[in-house]
C-alpha cells in the first residue's frame, strides 16, 4: 500500500473523479456540480479552508482513495476539530487498509494538533461504511439531526 499524503494540485482531476464515483455510489449520480477550478481554489487557493489526503493507486496519476476534510470548532471544548466531508476508496482497493489508513491519519492529525474530535456523516443505508467505522471504535451520535439550508431557502434566509 502506498503511503497517505496531502493532496497536491496535480491530484485535482483525480479527486474530482473520485467525488463523482462517490456520488454514484451514494445514488446521487447527477448531484456533482463541482469543477476542477473550484477544487483548485478551495484546496490550494490563498487561504484554503478545505484539505485532502490521498493515497496513490497502482497506475501513475491515479488515486486509490481520498479523504476531504475541513476544520470545525467546538465552543464547549474551546478547540478545533476535523469534519471529514468525504472518505472514498475505489472498489478495487477496498479491503486493503486504505480507508483505515486515511481515517487513522486524520485521527493522528487531531491528536498531534490538540483537536477535540473527528466527525463525519454517514448515510443510514450504508451498512458497509457503518460497520467499518464502528470497527474502528466510532459511535453514532444519538439525539442530533443534521439540518441543511440550501438552494432557494438559503437565498431567502
Amino acid at each position: 500500500m502506498q503511503p497517505i499524503r496531502p493532496a497536491v494540485p496535480a491530484d485535482v482531476p483525480e479527486i474530482l473523479r473520485l467525488v463523482v464515483e462517490l456520488a454514484e455510489y451514494e445514488r446521487e449520480p447527477d448531484a456533482v456540480v463541482a469543477t476542477e477550478d473550484g477544487f483548485l481554489a478551495s484546496l490550494f487557493g490563498s487561504d484554503p479552508a478545505v484539505h485532502a489526503l490521498v493515497v496513490d493507486g497502482e497506475e501513475a496519476g491515479t488515486l486509490a482513495g481520498m479523504a476531504v476534510w475541513f476544520l470545525t470548532f467546538s465552543t464547549w471544548e474551546g478547540v478545533h476539530g476535523i469534519h471529514l466531508e468525504d472518505l472514498y476508496v475505489r472498489p478495487a482497493y477496498r479491503g486493503g487498509g486504505y480507508g483505515t489508513a486515511l481515517l487513522t491519519s486524520l485521527a493522528a492529525l487531531c491528536v498531534e494538533r490538540g483537536y477535540a474530535r473527528l466527525e463525519w456523516d454517514v448515510l443510514d443505508w450504508n451498512a458497509p461504511a457503518i460497520g467499518f467505522y464502528e470497527a474502528l471504535g466510532a459511535r453514532p451520535l444519538d439525539g442530533w439531526t443534521t439540518y441543511r439550508l440550501d438552494g432557494e431557502a438559503l437565498r431567502r434566509a
